[in-house]
């Protein structure tokens, strides 16, 4: 149970409704000061929304917030940072200034607040006090190094630092090692670990289930808007922790339908694209799901861009049924039967501000044309719609805009797209980053589906467990290159790691 002695953050009967949604209803929270605090639901379950209202982003909610007892006013963000109330969100990128020092975007908001005064900045100041924090936190990063310059690890060490430069007595970290690789992982906790020793209440949003036994002591679990269960983590389970979530058991992860595998159809040669992939080789056969392994930075990513045509200098060959390419952009790159379901979706899968259909339909709008430009809505919603039901995406309507959506579900719109466009090749860079265990399981049934069609599939990602249970065969990636072919059926998680990491290179 929680210290009765700490301060304690107590939200009650929370509900907010927005067109043709009931978000949350009556939702119950509480946590205190100087523990980890899991949240965690299926996609669409409300627990992004239940942290909005806390950090002042929706000022429509009924229900009451508490700390240590007294009511406070949370309407703004800045009534949440008046009370101590941080929030650091998965796109770290949007939160920071790139062509500003590190130093600037931590006393990024006591600048702000001086320049209002009119009083002049004090460099030497701003940069002394940017790196005390960094060291009271031992985070190795020049104050007056770009923000442009770092790693996304590096980025979300900063967005923490700028929490904390103000009193910081609750911080939400919103699937904080959705980027990261293991060792940037583990710096991370060992931050957090610190931060609960001074006193600090982590509200930590995840949904790699091992992660949160590692680094939180309490949890709480939310399904369609509503509170299922708070409890100490320890006297629950992982296998419970997913039934809870998606409201009934999971029998098995990976799909196992029986497809064949046809002759070769898809291959890259010598690939490089003048910065991270260095000469790759590698073939896809009809109907056959490679994967692409490597831990964070290996150049799955950028390989991806490359076979894409969304590099800027690529050089090497591809073939399509033994027919060469020339592929200079991602539109050359769709005319010719290829699809990118992007790792950034939010930045590149997606148009945010636009409306379900609008983005289900943007890769071949051709098809709803008539009369030269006038399009057909009656069509392309109709499209939408079918899409939307065969993919299960939870979505008011097919006019509801892309933003409104769980992370799931603007992923599943990322992928859905690509549907309609009938591609040979589709490559998935990360498809199931930040999204739970249910909508993991549709996408990868989505993927298999894909493969009993004939299609070509590229599947780059960092999970091992995908790799082993998706996959035919994999490509390893270390420092941009290809270091190992493996049949996925007679290898293991532990062997590709250890090519991931570079052993046994010879």
């Amino acid at each position: 149970m929680l210290d009765s002695k700490a301060s304690e953050l107590v939200m009650k009967r929370i509900s907010i409704a927005f067109p043709g949604v009931q978000a949350l209803s009556d939702v119950d929270f509480r946590t205190a000061a100087g523990r980890a605090h899991a949240l965690i639901g299926a996609n669409g379950a409300g627990k992004s929304t239940l942290m909005k209202v806390l950090a002042g982003a929706h000022d429509h909610y009924t229900g009451s917030i508490s700390i240590d007892g007294k009511e406070v006013r949370i309407r703004t963000p800045k009534d949440a940072k008046d009370n101590g109330i941080q929030v650091v969100y998965q796109e770290v990128d949007t939160a920071l200034i790139p062509n500003l020092s590190v130093g600037e975007n931590i006393m990024l908001e006591q600048t702000v607040h001086n320049m209002k005064g009119k009083h002049l900045i004090q460099w030497k100041e701003l940069h002394r006090s940017a790196q005390a924090i960094l060291d009271r936190m031992n985070i190795k990063v020049p104050t007056k190094k770009l923000v442009q310059e770092l790693t996304l690890a590096e980025k979300q060490m900063v967005l923490i630092a700028r929490s904390v430069s103000r009193e910081c007595r609750f911080l939400v970290l919103d699937e904080p090692t959705a980027p990261l690789s293991h060792s940037e992982t583990d710096q991370l906790f060992r931050l957090i670990r610190l931060l609960k020793v001074e006193g600090v209440g982590i509200i930590f949003i995840s949904h790699r289930l091992p992660e949160l036994y590692e680094i939180c002591e309490d949890i709480t679990i939310m399904r369609d808007g509503k509170l299922v269960v708070s409890e100490e983590l320890a006297n629950i389970d992982q296998h419970k922790v997913v039934e809870l979530m998606l409201g009934a058991r999971m029998e098995g992860q990976f799909p196992h339908a029986k497809k064949e595998i046809g002759k070769k159809r898809f291959e890259v040669k010598d690939i490089r694209d003048g910065d991270k992939v260095n000469g790759v080789n590698l073939h896809v056969c009809k109907g056959e799901i490679i994967g692409l392994a490597g831990l964070v930075g290996a150049g799955k990513t950028e390989l991806c861009r490359a076979l894409f045509g969304a590099a800027p200098i690529v050089s090497g060959q591809l073939f399509i049924d033994n027919r060469e390419l020339r592929i200079r952009s991602p539109y050359q790159a769709v005319k010719n039967g290829i699809a990118l379901v992007p790792e950034e979706r939010r930045r590149e899968g997606i148009f945010v501000e636009e409306s379900v259909s609008v983005n289900l339909t943007a890769a071949i709008l051709s098809r709803f044309t008539k009369w030269g430009p006038w399009l057909s809505k009656s069509k392309e919603k109709q499209a939408a719609v079918e899409i939307i039901q065969s993919l299960g995406v939870k979505t008011p309507s097919a006019n509801a805009k892309v933003s409104n959506l769980s992370g799931g579900n603007q992923q599943k719109v990322a992928i859905g797209k690509w549907l309609l466009v009938d591609a040979d090749v589709y490559i998935f860079d990360e498809p199931t980053k930040g999204v739970d265990v249910g909508a993991k399981r549709d996408i990868y049934e989505l993927v298999a589906e894909l493969a009993g069609r004939g299609k070509c599939i590229i599947y780059a990602s960092s999970e091992m467990s995908e790799m082993i249970g998706i996959t035919d065969r994999i490509y390893v990636m270390f420092d941009g290159q290809v270091v190992k072919e493996l049949e996925t059926q007679h290898t293991s998680e532990e062997e590709i790691l250890l090519h991931s990491t570079g052993g046994l290179l010879t």
